[in-house]
This record gives structure tokens, sequence and C-alpha cells, in this order.
């Protein structure tokens, strides 16, 4: 297996059965394995520890709903059929609509009269569906949502496909930033005052005005300041929710799950990762090694393999069994690769526990797939 076999093993069964674990995140690269670590996990959890679990996948791909027999995912959480629920357990799943949390926060926050003149504004609409932060400022929203709600014993979260996993914790605190910035704030002073943008007598507000409409534009200035007038009620908001959940992330209840693959990219993003949690103070619970390789004749060493191999070539008889052998050393070649790839993450946070997850055949598109890496992550414990 790829994980290093002096690293601490990863108990999954005993962080899922915890009453005190309420959250688990799952965090890593892109294309590691989140999304179907992350059902697993709360398939696992409504099973075999009886938990009431919702899985929040960020992922706009509609995997987990094929996996877990749904048609479709939105924002609201569906609840999973046909899974075993004698220990009185329910799983449930969702999928972030990041546009429809954003107006979930609008009209929560402010009247419907004002709610109305921000969703027909143009710097609105852009920003709810397209901004740059926005879905993973969302998503904290989302699991903020969740937690206050105390319906769940458990959430388990499918962090956004970003560029970087960083981006779920960095992404939050810069929109907010610039929602509550000073620019915006000079912009709603003119709205406050009642006064068009381009009509105001003070010099240096008017240079300032004329020198962002040269870069904006007109129109778009228009809107923005609009949307900032419209929005002035809910300003100190972000900020204070984005805040209460990074909170939320920092406290024991939270259990943060690293996913890689036994690639140099993806490992040295968990490393990333771990640095920023621990600098942080934020719970790593340990780290999953996803699509990791094992050889069923660990008997027969690499040398051994192919020195048999050329023997065989050279007799001239046996070549379907020279075949195996080299087949057999090339695998243990990459499972050598790979237990060196999982080193230079055990070696940086030796205390961290692992867990390996081996490749799959085929892609995991049902409950009895989901099942099946449950059992992997946990066979040891």
């Amino acid at each position: 297996m790829a994980a290093d076999q002096t690293a601490p093993r990863l108990n999954v069964d005993a962080l899922l059965a915890d009453p005190a674990t309420r959250i688990v995140v799952c965090c890593g690269a892109g294309g590691v394995g989140k999304t179907t670590t992350a059902a697993a996990l709360g398939l696992r959890a409504a099973e075999r520890h009886g938990r009431r679990t919702v899985v929040l996948t960020i992922d706009p791909a509609r995997r987990l709903a094929q996996s877990m027999g749904l048609n479709e995912l939105d924002n609201t959480p569906r609840q999973v059929k046909g899974i075993d629920v004698a220990t009185g357990g329910e799983l449930h799943a969702m999928m972030l609509d990041m546009k429809r949390t954003f107006d979930e926060v609008v009209q929560a926050h402010t009247s419907p009269q004002r709610a109305a003149e921000i969703f027909a504004n143009p710097f609105y609409q852009a920003m709810s569906s397209t901004f740059s932060g926005t879905q993973e400022y969302m998503a904290m929203e989302k699991l903020g949502q969740l937690r206050s709600r105390e319906e769940w014993d458990l959430i388990v979260v499918d962090t956004p496909p970003s560029r970087s996993a960083l981006d779920f914790l960095d992404a939050p605190a810069r929109l907010s930033r610039f929602l509550d910035g000073r620019m915006l704030r000079m912009l709603m002073a003119p709205a406050r005052g009642g006064r068009s943008m381009f009509s105001l007598v003070t010099a240096s507000f008017g240079i300032f005005s004329r020198a962002v409409q040269k870069v904006l534009g007109a129109q778009l200035l228009t809107d923005l300041s609009g949307f900032v007038a419209a929005l002035d009620s809910m300003f100190g908001g972000f900020r204070q929710r984005a805040d209460e959940t990074y909170r939320i992330l920092q406290d024991p209840q939270t259990a943060f799950l690293l996913v890689a693959a036994p690639e140099r990219d993806a490992v040295r993003e968990a490393a990333y990762f771990a640095e920023r949690l621990v600098a942080e103070r934020m719970p790593l619970a340990g780290l999953v090694f996803n699509r990791t390789h094992c050889a069923a004749l660990e008997s027969v060493p690499l040398a051994a393999a192919e020195a048999a191999a050329a023997t065989l070539d050279a007799e001239g008889d046996q070549r379907i069994t020279a075949d195996a052998l080299r087949v057999h050393a090339g695998l243990l070649r990459q499972i050598d690769r790979e237990v060196r790839v999982a080193a230079q993450f055990t070696g940086a946070f030796p205390n961290v526990p692992t867990v390996s997850v081996a490749a799959q055949p085929a892609d995991v598109h049902d409950v009895d797939g989901l099942r099946l890496i449950g059992d992997t992550l946990t066979a040891a414990n």
C-alpha cells in the first residue's frame, strides 16, 4: 500500500461513530476522489453508526447523485433511499447552488422590497453566479446554515473543485473583505445621501468617481453603486457570518480529512493544506491515500520477477508466464513509486494518521460501490 507503514493508522470508524464529531470536511486537490470519499463516509456513518447524516457536495458533477440513486441534487437535502437503516441512521445529500444560497442570505437579512432591488441589479446577478470566491463563500454560508439547524448528527462536506484546495479557506475572507471594503463604502456614501453618483460637488470624490468611471464604465459603476446601496443593511453580516463559520471549523467538533492520490502534485497540495490547518489551529484528523495499489504475490520481489521473466524468454516456451511476471514487476515498480511519494507527506507529518484505499477496477456509480469504499477505509480498524 502507498501509505507509510510507520505512520499511525487512521481509525475512520472511530471518527464517524464519535458523537462529538459533527462535521467532517474532505479536502484536497481536484480529481483525487473527494466526492466519492465524502459519499462513502456519509453512507457508512448512517448505516454502521446510526447517525443522521447529510453530505454537502460543492462539485457540480453528477457523480454523487448517480452513486446514491438520485436523479438530481440541489440546494435542499434529499434523503437517500435503499440504504440499511437498521441502526436508525439516515442519509441525505445535497449540492450547493451558490446563487440560490446567496439569494437566501439576502432574503434572510433584508426586507422583501430591498431584496427585489438587489435581485434585479445586474452587478448582483453577475456576482452571485460567477464572481471569484463566491462559491467558496457560499459553501461556508451553507455549512453554517446546516450546523445552526441542529438537525444533523453529522455533516460531511466535499470541498469545491478549486484550482487550489486552500481556496476553500481563503476565498470567503477575500470576498467578505471586498463586500465590507473601503472602496465599496465610498461608493455607498452618495447613495446614502440621496445624490447621484455623478453629481457630487466635492472635488476629491469627483476625481475618484471619474477615475473609476474610466476603468469600469458609467453603467457598471451605476449598477455597482446601486448594488452597494441596496446591501447597506447587510454589510457587517458578511464578515460576521464568515468569521462564525471559521470558528466552527476550528472547533474540535470538526474533523478535516485530506484526500490525495499517490501523485506528487496531489501529495504536495495535501502537505500545503496540512501546514495551513496546523497554522490556523484547525483539527486535522488524517489523510486518505486514494487509488493506491498492492501486489497479490508479495513473496515474489521485483528482481526475482524480472530475472524469472528473462529466463523464461530465453527458453521460449513460457511466454504467458513471462508476460505475467513482467506485469507483476511493473506493478511492484508502481507500488515503490507510490510509497516514495507518500513518504513526502508522512515524513513531514509523521503524527498524522493515514489510511489507504485501493484503486477500484471501475468508477463508483452506486451505493454498493460506496459501501466497498467505506469497507476499505475501515478494513484494519
